[in-house]
């Protein structure tokens, strides 16, 4: 996707500054609520306008503020889907599909039979979206787009009214879709395993601001910002001083840890995310810590404990592993030291 982005937006208290561009597969939009997502995918929509800024796609110009364009959102060619899919209430599937075929003739019964039978609709034409469950809807809404033959698709939280065996399932089936068209895709979202799970690239934004932009696993595995590893799920992170060029105390956890990465004059916290701490047999061992336990939040296939420095600290650490088969919910032993490895440790402006 050759899509280039630089807009700036300011309403109601909030000011969206925004910039990137990608050149290919589907990029992805990270933030926590109200930080701008989905504002963003209106804006290149042409839904919203922004104050100023550009907008290009495939050297085409959506909207430019300095020469005074800004096409409208049926000109734009874009496919948009809405986070509660905003099908017609009052109309049949059939008939919400046939809507994006208004003026097209001969060729809609064809093109709404075709889109019925490949999003496995069969049945359902004469049903209002009420009485579809939620995959059903979410597969008429795509369905619908689709036959306006966008240039783009854009996604807005596609999964976020799901349940969770629904979400998965659908997932797969998007996962699928998105390969089989092979078209440019914005996705936004507020859910990390999402981002990760759809998106070569990836923009991270808060309070309207971009924190961060890059190849989707490399801003996962280095983060580089505080505000990033944050939204990218690390939980552990402390302030840190400065020893020497690869030595530091963390204020936090009341340790001092060797890196293998340079520490900067820019940084200013260390994290580690908590399925990388690693069991260790004494405290002779590099970067380990004596630890005692706080406390535990288990899910079904994870055991999550909340531990900290038995010589004492200002703040817990999550230590994550995953359960094997013989684990079971009662059993609350944990090591007595746990290992910080230099490789897994991320160092945060």
């Amino acid at each position: 996707m050759a899509l280039k982005v630089r807009i700036d937006k300011k309403f109601h208290g909030f000011h969206l500054n925004v910039e990137f561009e990608t050149d290919g597969g589907c990029m992805g939009i990270l933030g926590a609520s109200g930080c701008g997502k989905s504002m963003t995918l209106k804006c290149v929509a042409g839904i919203e306008k922004p104050d100023s800024g550009r907008i290009v796609h495939n050297e085409r110009v959506l909207f430019d503020s300095k020469k005074g364009i800004n096409l409208p959102a049926r000109e734009r060619h874009v496919g948009y889907l809405f986070q509660n899919y905003a099908l017609f209430p009052t109309m049949t599937v059939e008939e919400n599909l046939k809507i994006a075929l208004t003026g097209k003739g001969k060729e809609t019964g064809r093109q709404v039979l075709e889109q019925i039978r490949r999003f496995q609709l069969q049945g359902l034409e004469n049903r209002l979206p009420s009485q579809l469950s939620g995959g059903q809807q979410q597969r008429v809404a795509l369905a619908r787009m689709l036959l306006c033959e966008p240039e783009m698709i854009l996604l807005d939280e596609p999964f976020s009214a799901l349940d969770g065996f629904l979400k998965d399932t659908l997932q797969l089936e998007m996962l699928e879709l998105l390969k089989e068209l092979n078209q440019d895709v914005l996705f936004v979202s507020h859910s990390r395993d999402e981002i990760f799970r759809f998106c070569d690239r990836m923009i991270l934004l808060a309070d309207g601001e971009r924190v961060v932009n890059g190849f989707t696993k490399e801003i996962f595995r280095k983060p580089e910002k505080l505000e990033a590893a944050r939204l990218t799920g690390c939980k552990n992170i402390s302030p840190i001083e400065r020893i020497s060029e690869h030595e530091l105390f963390a204020l936090d956890w009341n340790i001092k840890l060797k890196t293998d990465e340079l520490i900067g004059d820019s940084i200013r916290y260390i994290g580690i995310r908590g399925h990388n701490l690693v069991p260790a047999t004494n405290s002779a061992e590099e970067n380990t810590m004596k630890v005692s336990l706080a406390g535990s939040a288990h899910t079904t296939f994870r055991h999550q404990y909340l531990v900290e420095n038995a010589k004492g600290s200002s703040a817990k650490i999550w230590w994550i592993r995953e359960k094997s088969k013989c684990d079971t919910e009662e059993s609350e032993t944990i090591p007595l030291y746990l290992k910080f490895p230099k490789e897994d440790l991320l160092l945060l402006s």
